[in-house]
């Protein structure tokens, strides 16, 4: 997905596109649309009955015959400016209430997108313009369907309406307004369409920025330690700068557009008045009549100037609802087959790689993995060794689908992975990661991440199975303690055991381990050992091992290199047989050699 992507050559075609997205949109909420619409129709019918009400007080009411009857046009005028205020309030009520339900399906509909998208969308697109989208974006469409759609209905009512009673009350006053029209609709069109190209620049901008800050604030405690926060906050000061900078070149063309507009039809109506005002002194119309004849005009002129809000309004929608149709159409290439096949009744867990060549979508050219084919049969636990890059954290990738390898195929239980169902087949697994990854909800809430709707009980035994349960009971709410964005306020070993709770839940047949221990102090990797050694038990492991105590634990030990599978066995036959593992053996598990052998 490309954020840079420029539609500006086809810019109507793009606005009546986008427009297609709010369409099904609307289509639930067809009642409160025709409650608006009533609102607004008889909001429009007693704005312009104003005028009328006016020309009868000045023609009557201000003449001596009818003195006594002036008390009753005053009410008559008071009445219907009343009612134009009940229906035009109610109006806006049903209107907002549309715009906000509108934008709640819609932010619904782009984040069920997202949360769909495939590993290589999130390797491409930053989280803050993506959030941008999200929030920024749509309250754009908000804005559109909740005030613009309004003001564009009840202005083109009120034109209309005013037109058809300025040509009855002066046909000759009426032709010369419409002299007018061209003038004013030429640079509405023409402004309008820079107005869109450049409000989606400003979008964008305002999308980099956002994704600049999310970046910094999830890294801060790496920020504030290198003590790079002189540098972070200039790098942000410059791109809000860029994105105001952006803002102003789309305002300034707003602004354009709203003078010439403004010069043009005031600039007439004073002309109106002028002529108007002649053919009164002459005694061809009535003082009311002319009263009445400006107001129309002024209606018309204020709907005219509210329409070229709405234009300017509407363009910018149309720059931020192509970016979430770009968002909308952009499809996970991961899909499950369809008609998937079912697994079993109890998964066995073998695993198979075979033949398996494999590069990231960002860089076609550079294999990750090269020609890899192993087995791991049911209930056995092998570990993964190699250098950084090797490939090691690509197998879990692979194994969970979240890519797909360009060459040979991965099984479970003698199936290809990509025929089963693709949140089945990845229930199948039970990842602990070296980082654990904590929500900023409860310690309960957390453990039942995989399992949302387990009592407590389960989560407790699942606790007391991770060795978690003891800290847990410490915290001020126990289980029902909220932990903090990422779980920030436990440490590292605490963390993890939670991580290893959830996995327990899950309970699921195959267990990926990226080392979970290997950044602990020597007390926390003892209780997360444990923990790991319980949930380990017949289970089929395959382990990111970083210790020594792991290696030797494991059935059997692959040796990855430069992403081709240079070797194979037990600990001893690997120190005796590769050089690559005797020298990995030294060099990084050698420090854990005293305390695991001890």
């Amino acid at each position: 997905m490309a954020s840079s992507k420029n539609h500006s050559n086809e810019p109507e075609k793009a606005a009546l596109t986008q427009l297609k997205l709010v369409l099904p949109l609307l289509r639930p909420y067809k009642n409160a649309i025709l409650t608006a619409l009533l609102f607004l129709i008889l909001g429009a019918a007693a704005n312009l009955s104003i005028p009328v009400a006016f020309k009868l007080m000045i023609d009557l009411g201000f003449s001596a015959e009818n003195s006594s009857r002036l008390s009753q046009y005053f009410i008559l005028v008071f009445a219907v400016s009343i009612a134009m205020i009940v229906f035009t309030s109610l109006r806006y009520y049903w209107v907002s209430w549309i715009g906000q339900r509108v934008v709640t399906d819609l932010r619904k509909k782009v984040y069920g997108k997202v949360i769909g998208q495939s590993a290589e969308f999130f390797e491409t697109t930053k989280t803050g313009e993506i959030l941008s989208r999200i929030n920024t974006d749509t309250t754009l469409v908000e804005t559109v369907v909740g005030s613009t759609f309004s003001i564009a209905l009840r202005s083109f009512v009120t034109f209309i309406g005013a037109i058809i009673m300025m040509v009855i009350s002066s046909p000759k006053l009426a032709m010369y307004i419409g002299f007018l029209i061209p003038v004013v609709v030429i640079p509405l069109v023409v402004t309008g369409r820079k107005i869109q190209r450049l409000s989606r620049i400003e979008q964008d901008r305002i999308a980099d920025s956002s994704a600049l800050a999310t970046e910094t604030i999830n890294a801060i405690h790496t920020v504030q330690s290198y003590g790079q926060e002189t540098r972070e906050r200039a790098r942000f000061f410059e791109a809000v700068n860029r994105a105001f900078d952006a803002a102003i070149n789309s305002i300034r063309m707003t602004t354009i557009l709203m003078v010439m507009i403004g010069g043009v039809v005031f600039g007439g109506i004073v002309l109106v008045l002028w002529l108007g005002a002649k053919d009164v002194i002459s005694g061809a119309m009535t003082a009311g009549t002319l009263s009445q004849f400006v107001m129309y005009a002024v209606m018309a002129a204020t709907s005219t100037g509210a329409l070229t809000n709405v234009w300017s309004e509407l363009k910018k929608a149309a720059g931020a609802l192509e970016r979430i149709v770009e968002l909308m159409h952009t499809e996970n290439p991961i899909q499950s087959p369809p008609e998937p096949k079912r697994f079993a009744h109890t998964v066995l867990g073998n695993l198979v790689f075979n033949q398996v060549t494999f590069a990231y979508p960002s860089q076609p050219d550079k294999p990750v993995l090269k020609d890899i084919s192993f087995e791991i049969v049911p209930g056995q636990t092998v570990a993964v060794v190699g250098p950084s890059g090797a490939g090691k954290s690509t197998l879990f990738q692979l194994l969970m689908r979240f890519y797909e390898p360009q060459q040979g195929e991965i099984l479970i239980d003698g199936v290809n992975i990509n025929q089963y169902d693709l949140l089945e087949l990845r229930q199948q697994f039970a990842l602990v990661a070296q980082d654990a990854t904590l929500f900023s909800t409860s310690a309960a809430e957390n453990i039942a991440y995989g399992r949302p709707h387990a009592d407590s009980v389960v989560i407790e035994a699942a606790a007391r199975a991770a060795h978690a349960h003891e800290f847990i009971e410490n915290l001020a709410e126990r289980y029902d303690t909220y932990l903090g964005e990422r779980g920030v306020r436990l440490s590292g070993g605490q963390a993890q055991r939670l991580s290893i709770a959830r996995a327990i839940m899950t309970d699921a047949p195959v267990l990926l381990l990226d080392e979970a221990t290997s950044a602990l102090d020597a007390e926390s990797e003892q209780m997360v050992q444990r923990a790991l050694n319980k949930l380990m038990q017949n289970r089929t492991t395959l382990v990111i091992a970083h210790r020594l105590a792991t290696i030797k634990k494991a059935d059997n030990i692959l040796v990855l290199d430069n992403g081709e599978l240079v070797a194979s066995g037990s600990h001893q036959e690997l120190l005796k047989h590769n050089a690559l593992y005797g020298r990995l053996a030294k060099l990084q598990f050698i420090h854990n050699a005293v305390e695991d052998t001890g």
